[in-house]
């Protein structure tokens, strides 16, 4: 049953692409048979669903819960750097999650989540598109330019046990020109197929591509074997974890071509000199 807080968001106003109220009824009903059912939470302006999912979680908040946002003024992405969120243009939204992992283990979480968001445009649009080590969605020509991103904040107890994860997902669905300082590494869904795209039938599909991937990590054990199974399934869906000629930012910036995964899902490069370098906080991009 939807509180009546669940209720205000489902019936508040929001424009889709085609300047018609979103229907995020529509996506709950649609969402029968997943985790996420009667716990959408929807915001037509918001600072960052993130920052709102890790407050309700301090507050007590179950897992599943979903934030909708029509426009960010506050969005983030990895390392610190904003994430622009142009009103109607995108699916911005984030999914609470406690999964049973421990504080180290939450790239698994980013890497599942850019699993499902493949999964979810190539059964909406037909596109197949590539996953750039850790985080980011991007179109898959060469060179590749940036379609969406993950976001993964979580908080854990004293003994190193999760306590709650915010999985942030942003895609760019519909917009048709970027600020002059994204328009060399950008690229929306629209611009890629030359058409709109449904920011309905987008998030039922990535939200149910979502619930299949928590499903499987919830039953899968030892959680080891969880782990290599999704960091075996990033590397095949990616053409960034091998044999990809790259330069990292981190470590005051280096060169060399990325020679797989290493057991805790880290991307190893390996450099021109002939040392292998282990890379932590991404940053990386095609040379």
């Amino acid at each position: 049953m939807l509180t009546h807080f669940q209720e205000d968001r489902l019936n508040s106003p929001a424009t889709d692409e085609s300047g018609d109220a979103f229907p995020i009824a529509r996506v709950d009903a649609a969402l029968a048979s997943t985790q996420f059912h009667g716990r959408l939470h929807h915001f037509p302006l918001i600072g960052s669903t993130n920052t709102q999912a890790l407050a309700d979680a301090q507050a007590g908040a179950a897992a599943g819960q979903v934030y909708i946002a029509d426009e960010q003024t506050a969005g983030r992405g990895r390392g610190g750097h904003s994430w622009r969120s142009e009103p109607g243009q995108g699916l911005y939204l984030t999914v609470l999650v406690k999964p049973r992992l421990r504080s180290n283990q939450t790239l698994q979480l980013s890497m599942l989540a850019g699993l499902a968001a493949a999964e979810a445009i190539q059964q909406v649009t037909g596109l197949r598109i590539d996953l750039r080590w850790p985080n980011d969605l991007v179109s898959a020509p060469r060179p590749s330019r940036k379609l969406g991103g993950i976001l993964t904040e979580a908080a854990s107890m004293p003994d190193g046990v999760l306590r709650h994860a915010a999985i942030g997902i942003g895609i760019n669905l519909n917009q048709e020109v970027f600020p002059p300082e994204l328009q060399n590494s950008a690229t929306s869904l629209r611009l890629e197929l030359g058409r709109a795209v449904s920011r309905e039938a987008m998030a039922v599909a990535l939200l149910c591509a979502l619930h299949t991937e928590l499903v499987r990590l919830a039953s899968s054990s030892p959680q080891a074997d969880v782990a290599m199974d999704v960091f075996a399934r990033f590397a095949r869906a990616s053409t960034w974890t091998s044999g990809k000629p790259v330069r990292v930012e981190e470590d005051g910036g280096y060169t060399g071509v990325t020679a797989g995964l290493t057991a805790e899902g880290l991307l190893r490069v390996r450099c021109h000199s002939g040392v292998e370098r282990t890379v932590r906080h991404g940053g990386v991009r095609e040379l």
